[in-house]
């Protein structure tokens, strides 16, 4: 029951900041000072000065809504120090695979704790944007190993080694897309890749919570091994385990369209919106002045002092 419990709560955790991060990404890219529209007038905007950052602030005043527009990054403190205090005082390897699964939870634990420091490093500590996006990567790549090597740990005929393979998949494509963003800070594409996976491994998390510990969802031909320090999953038949890898890799797929669905949703509607808002480039071949840039540290000071620049132009037309 609370390995159930905390798979619900890392879908929660991670599903909602990786869809924050996503629409903070789409919204930011549509806004930039360097969007336009397409040749039809109504096409997606595209925004070659975008910059990626690790964190987006609520769209509130700053100096009136300082802690609500920081919001998500408290909660993303708290998550993060709950997920570290589990892992560190109820999930400790034991049983038959005690010494396979110890170097997977070293792992996890490394990974927690360099993302913990990230988090807090964005209110107190000024590091640029780029180097965040490398430890980020750094992060994610642990995760990933720890996902294989706990995958390694378990026999072929456990639904853990297959649910684990998939985890490491996703996070080793978060951490090529963190370490891609920190080399392209200004490549859309990848920081929406980032969002995106981060909340894919939100939904895989609640997908293997709901496989492995709930009746309902097992696949047939498999069952809990109850008794035992560490509960596993097991399938009694080789006919049986393929039926519920296949069902397990159908469920991934159906999450990763689901999510892609989601992120062409997000930007249709923001794009609309912008446009019909008029906070994209006009039609009628008039500029305007871009905004100043603030610099990529990411830390909150940055992005609560930005100076608008206003600008006036007189017309001389007869």
């Amino acid at each position: 029951m609370a390995d159930l419990v905390y798979h619900a709560f890392a879908f929660v955790a991670l599903f909602s900041h990786g869809l924050y991060h996503l629409i903070s990404v789409i919204r930011a890219h549509l806004a930039g000072p360097s969007s336009s529209s397409s040749t039809s007038g109504r096409g997606a905007a595209v925004a070659a000065d975008h910059t990626a950052r690790p964190y987006y602030p609520l769209a509130l005043a700053a100096h009136r809504h300082h802690l609500l527009r920081h919001l998500p990054l408290y909660l993303a403190l708290l998550c993060l120090l709950v997920a570290v205090a589990v892992h560190a005082f109820f999930s400790s390897p034991d049983g038959a695979r005690a010494a396979a699964q110890c170097f997977s939870y070293l792992e996890s634990a490394a990974a927690l704790f360099l993302f913990l420091l990230l988090a807090a490093s964005i209110l107190i500590l000024p590091l640029p944007a780029d180097v965040v996006f490398l430890l980020a990567a750094l992060a994610f790549a642990l995760l990933s190993a720890a996902s294989a090597h706990s995958a390694a740990g378990y026999q072929q005929s456990e639904l853990q080694s297959k649910c684990d393979s998939i985890s490491s998949l996703v996070s080793a494509a978060s951490a090529t897309s963190a370490l891609i963003v920190a080399i392209a800070p200004r490549l859309f594409v990848a920081e929406l890749a980032l969002a995106a996976s981060i909340a894919l491994q939100g939904l895989w998390s609640f997908q293997t919570g709901i496989s492995l510990y709930v009746d309902a969802f097992i696949p047939e031909g498999c069952h809990q091994i109850l008794g035992v320090l560490d509960i596993s999953t097991s399938c009694d038949l080789d006919s049986s385990r393929h039926r519920a890898d296949a069902l397990l890799d159908l469920a991934f797929t159906v999450h990763a369209t689901l999510i892609a669905i989601i992120t062409s949703i997000v930007y249709a509607t923001s794009t609309r919106a912008y446009c019909s808002s008029g906070l994209v480039r006009r039609h009628n071949g008039g500029s305007y002045e871009a905004l100043p840039a603030s610099s990529s540290t990411g830390t909150l000071s940055d992005m609560d002092h930005i100076q608008m620049k206003a600008f006036c132009k007189s017309s001389t037309q007869a």
